[in-house]
């Protein structure tokens, strides 16, 4: 499988992480600081600065969970698929989706979580039981609504193909739901995107490619599309 990624911006948004982090830290400091004087103004000051703070440190959670902080999701979603052959190629931040991997099973934009406890789909939502309340409310690590996220995913590859090729040539785009936490037990049922754990998911691609192999050369039209030339992305194998 060859790994496409695009480094640059990886490198990028962690330094954004970082720069939150500590910015989030300072103004929290300001607040607690500005707390301590018994100025009527001083303290009107401090809980704006805690307000600041607070959402902040959440965008520098947000950039240093998806960039910052090793295994990143998309070193999860290689590690996953590591060991399918060199027909595959998947692509890390290199088109309108995040992790996008073409190969004779098809076209599919990964969307990663890493969330653990058991996850089902139920009255058309996803949900998640067990896990730890604590890490869901600070730490980012709440389930949201993948079914959104996927919907939004699809509609982004999809004009950046429709900008880029034409008529039927544009590739049939799949979302794929993979669940990388080795405590995560998914047990969906009517779901309307394919969703495994990383475990079980080569053998689910391997099986998509076996009863319905999407042709090589349209494989290789997509991966011309995706890849030009001078593209900032970094090629490597697993």
């Amino acid at each position: 499988m060859k790994i496409i990624s695009n480094t640059k911006l990886i490198q990028r948004n962690k330094k954004i992480g970082q720069i939150l982090t500590f910015s989030a830290i300072a103004i929290l400091v300001i607040g607690l600081v500005l707390s301590l004087n018994g100025n009527v103004q001083y303290i009107m000051y401090s809980y704006l600065a805690l307000i600041i703070g607070f959402l902040t440190s959440q965008f520098g959670i947000y950039f240093s969970n998806k960039f910052g902080r090793s295994p990143r999701p998309d070193e999860l979603v290689s590690a996953a698929l590591k060991g399918l052959d060199d027909r595959y190629s998947l692509y890390h931040y290199a088109t309108a989706a995040s992790h996008l991997l073409v190969g004779p099973s098809g076209v599919w934009a990964i969307l990663p979580y890493n969330q653990p406890g058991t996850i089902t789909y139920e009255k058309g939502k996803y949900r998640q039981k067990g896990g730890n309340w604590y890490m869901k409310i600070f730490a980012q690590e709440g389930l949201g609504r993948p079914d959104k996220e996927a919907q939004y995913v699809l509609e982004d590859i999809n004009k950046f193909f429709s900008r880029q090729m034409e008529g039927d040539a544009v590739p049939t785009v799949n979302p794929l739901l993979l669940f990388t936490n080795s405590k995560a037990s998914v047990k969906v049922q009517d779901a309307p995107f394919a969703t495994v754990e990383s475990e079980k998911v080569k053998d689910f691609l391997r099986k998509r490619a076996k009863d319905n192999a999407f042709p090589l050369e349209k494989v290789e039209q997509i991966n011309a599309v995706i890849m030009p030339a001078d593209a900032p992305v970094e090629t490597s194998k697993e």
